[in-house]
């Protein structure tokens, strides 16, 4: 509820509804004062609470919220269990004795969570509930109504709460079948013999029988800590030679790739950071075709601080990583990006093509750190229309990820052979007719007179043995800064060559060659 609010940028007296499939699930406490709850429908939550404001869910935005209120939680009690953002658990029994009782854990984890910036809004603070029962389930009903619920006491405490609590989101056919079979409180049904419960309503049943009655044998599950893998090497006093600063690494490279190993992981994609003693800085991401070894590792040490530390001369504060700083290094930090599990990249048995990959990566690295790192380019294939749309140059090194998705249907696509070569920019061209004249396309796409010559820049223009389309192209028509109207087609001369010609629509086409076909 904290993240969506801050999200939106809304104070805590305004009532606020998340909604998910057109429920409820989740409401601020102005909000649950007007009789907003989870489970109800967007059209009931609002008839109940006209000035509601609905937002829709959004989970990475409620986890990265929630993940500071996690941290404080498990300064004070490990093992901490998260059900979802949101909500969480913790065993009480060792923090009970070190704090001196409940009412003491309870004051802790409050304080714990008070100065959280993640939870403040405009100077409010978010919703924070806190509750004690024993087992998850009846804990977080304590929670929602801010009691401590005494050892042995929760099945009394959820006697009197309605059936529907086990399922707020209300989309439960065990609820919806109890309601009917006049069980209306989590006592009627926790009342019921057990073995009658499985029988009738199976395993599923059974389990929501333990929590109405409030038997939840069940410990608190914590998650465990994230294992940090980068490493850190601090250089006292800095140092200005790229073969010290290598020998100086040995050892963090290869505590890097064992700490890795050990949890039965191998880095493909390295980030290595590197200070200087007055500040510069330089990052920069190692994308390796295999897994990255010590050895390997050590490599782009050596190239990126020799591109760093023998380049011009910069001003102090420059993060330019052409240029060299104006101190030695103080700092090197090598951070995981990208992992696989041991084994997934295996070497040829016997070396072969494998080998000729690395020794090309490890080229196009080292050329990448002397010149730069957009001086290698790799290409990407992509989704479009055309020819010039489909692909994409990246960086070595970054991940060739598209940025529309091939696999997507693009309605107009220049139909298969694709041309081997794109002229960037397009060529001028001449397509003429039987008498000389400019071809015409019109408006419904028709060709009056075919043509019959095609001439590329300022070539003698050449019979056309054979021709394909045109085929029209009306892109963003809804916008018109951007929209464009073209017509393609593919010309054969009697040379043998073949060409992608478009002429754009102003209001008879200028004829252009995109590409050839070799």
């Amino acid at each position: 509820m904290t993240a969506a609010r801050v999200d939106a940028g809304l104070g805590e007296d305004v009532p606020i509804a998340v909604v998910t499939a057109n429920r409820v699930v989740a409401c601020s406490h102005a909000a649950r004062e007007h009789g907003v709850q989870r489970g109800l429908k967007r059209r009931e939550a609002q008839s109940r609470c006209p000035e509601l404001t609905v937002l829709g869910r959004d989970e990475a935005i409620e986890a990265r919220t929630f993940e500071p209120v996690v941290a404080a939680l498990e300064a004070i009690a490990p093992g901490v269990e998260i059900t979802r953002p949101g909500l969480a658990a913790i065993g009480v029994r060792g923090p009970t004795r070190y704090f001196g009782g409940e009412t003491g854990v309870l004051h802790a984890l409050s304080r714990g969570v008070h100065d959280i910036a993640a939870l403040q809004i405009g100077g409010q603070r978010g919703d924070v509930l806190i509750g004690i029962a024993d087992g998850s389930f009846a804990a977080e009903q304590a929670a929602r109504r801010g009691v401590i619920v005494e050892p042995g006491g929760s099945p009394d405490f959820l006697a009197e709460l309605p059936v529907e609590t086990l399922d707020p989101a209300g989309t439960s056919t065990l609820v919806d079948l109890l309601t009917r079979l006049g069980i209306r409180t989590l006592g009627a049904f926790a009342a019921l013999p057990p073995r009658d419960v499985l029988a009738r309503f199976g395993p599923d049943g059974a389990w929501a029988h333990r929590q109405a009655g409030g038997v939840d044998e069940r410990p608190v599950s914590g998650r465990r800590p994230p294992v940090e893998f980068t490493v850190t090497l601090d250089l006292e006093p800095a140092v200005d030679r790229v073969d010290t600063v290598a020998f100086s690494a040995r050892g963090v490279a290869e505590q890097f790739v064992l700490d890795l190993a050990a949890h039965g992981l191998a880095c493909t994609c390295l980030e290595l950071q590197a200070l200087s003693e007055n500040g510069e800085e330089t990052v920069r991401r190692w994308r390796h075709s295999g897994v990255l070894t010590a050895v390997d590792v050590l490599d782009r040490v050596r190239w990126q601080l020799e591109g760093w530390l023998s380049g011009r001369a910069a001003p102090r504060g420059a993060c330019d990583p052409r240029m060299s700083p104006s101190g030695g290094v103080s700092r090197l930090r090598l951070v995981p990006i990208e992992t696989v599990p041991t084994g997934a990249h295996q070497r040829a048995l016997w070396g072969g093509a494998g080998d000729d990959d690395e020794r090309a990566a490890r080229a196009l690295s080292r050329v990448q750190t002397l010149l730069g790192h957009g001086s290698v380019l790799m290409p990407v294939l992509e989704g479009g229309r055309d020819p010039g749309q489909r692909t994409r140059l990246v960086s070595w090194g970054d991940e060739p990820l598209p940025l529309r998705s091939p696999e997507q249907p693009w309605p107009g696509q220049l139909p298969a052979p694709a041309p081997s070569v794109l002229l960037d920019p397009p060529q001028p061209a001449q397509v003429l007719d039987a008498d000389r004249r400019p071809v015409v396309v019109t408006d419904r796409g028709a060709v009056p007179a075919p043509p019959a010559l095609f001439a590329m820049g300022g070539e003698t223009p050449t019979a056309i043995a054979s021709w394909a389309g045109p085929w029209p192209v009306d892109e963003r028509w809804w916008s018109p800064e951007s929209a464009r109207r073209a017509v393609r087609c593919q010309v054969v001369d009697v040379r043998g060559r073949a060409f992608l010609v478009s002429g754009i629509m102003t209001p008879q086409p200028h004829w252009q060659v995109d590409a050839i076909y070799d």
